[in-house]
């Protein structure tokens, strides 16, 4: 064999063991129970849970509880499956959060409680169809 096919062998193995590890790091969208029990069984990566903040009949978001420094916060969230729990996040309340129609925080449990380490928001304005390019 030419060195020069054995160093093409070696590049295709090396992006083939790239791509493979990198596919592992991804994360689906879990349950808060699910994020639980991956929790308990000592999973150490953060863990994306997608839901939606809980809303009055009126529309107005409830369940927000912001530090008196203003530097961090907690939040009720309820996931896909209905299940409503507390999440703390150590940074202040993003920017349009009550205004988001969904909302993905990646963290993981400490104890009973997840925290938070980002927050993802979609706004409705955002994803709205714009009537002027409707006509």
């Amino acid at each position: 064999m030419k060195k020069t096919h054995i160093a093409a062998v070696v590049v295709i193995a090396i992006a083939i063991a790239m791509i493979i590890s990198m596919t592992g790091d991804a994360s689906s969208y879990v349950s808060f129970s699910e994020a639980k029990e991956l929790s308990e069984k000592g999973f150490q990566k953060n863990i994306h849970v997608v839901g939606e903040l809980p809303k009055t009949a009126t529309g107005e978001i409830i369940g927000i509880i912001e530090s008196p420094d203003k530097l961090s916060f907690k939040f009720d969230m309820v996931d896909e499956n209905g299940l409503k729990q507390q999440v703390l996040h150590a940074d202040p309340i993003p920017t349009d959060f009550t205004r988001s129609e969904q909302v993905v925080i990646i963290g993981s449990y400490q104890g009973e409680k997840f925290v938070a380490e980002k927050i993802l928001l979609k706004c409705p304005s955002k994803y709205q169809e714009d009537p002027e390019f409707n006509s």
